[in-house]
């Protein structure tokens, strides 16, 4: 049994995909920019809803980004720690590209694409896919207007910016159960459980303390 989540993006996403690729339980948090305090439930509760343990758990799938410091950070640490404890591999996946592989299967676009999701300060995180979901270039972080594109946007991006992105196609927020199946059949680059940072963090340490003269 496949654990699959993400928190690369304001909702935390989680689900359960059996040996067949099938998806058996998903959730998604209520309440956004609350990774830390919901990402344990909802692995508890998606376990409860399949009748499962975490002893019946064979890999672990998550979203390693492009996202914010604190949200990868809950996801990555959660997916290893697990890893370790119960001695299953882990697996990364761009973030991206399981919204573009969404968006191919599912039917909402065709051509060449976008995926953009909100990297917050007025900017988006972006990579450029073929009509297959393949990527071509990124991911990187960017003003929308530097990105500016009448091609079909995938991702909470062309919401955001709809001046600059012109045609929004879903999904707009990632899925784990997308996810759950990307890993399953190797759809994309299968990646070290590394957050995915394409920017330096906020939060910085303290600069040397100046000498009293």
């Amino acid at each position: 049994m496949l654990l699959a989540f993400d928190t690369a993006t304001p909702l935390v996403t989680v689900a359960l995909c059996d040996d067949d690729g099938t998806v058996v339980a998903e959730a998604i948090s209520e309440r956004p920019m609350k990774h830390g305090e919901q990402l344990a439930p909802l692995i508890a509760a998606v376990l409860d809803d399949a009748g499962l343990v975490r002893q019946d758990l064979t890999a672990i799938a998550v979203g390693v980004g492009p996202g914010p410091f604190t949200g990868l950070r809950v996801g990555l640490v959660t997916a290893r720690t697990l890893g370790f404890v119960l001695e299953i591999p882990v697996y990364g996946v761009c973030t991206l590209d399981v919204l573009a592989i969404e968006a191919v299967d599912t039917g909402t676009v065709s051509g060449p694409f976008l995926v953009a999701t909100d990297a917050r300060r007025k900017e988006v995180y972006w990579a450029a896919y073929s009509a297959d979901g393949e990527r071509l270039d990124g991911p990187h972080v960017a003003r929308p207007a530097d990105v500016v594109t009448e091609r079909p946007v995938v991702g909470e991006g062309s919401t955001l910016y709809p001046d600059d992105f012109l045609v929004s196609a879903s999904p707009h927020r990632p899925s784990a159960g997308w996810l759950a199946r990307v890993v399953h059949g190797e759809r994309a680059e299968l990646l070290d459980p590394e957050p995915l940072y394409l920017r330096r963090p906020d939060a910085a340490l303290p600069g040397q303390p100046k000498r009293v003269s």
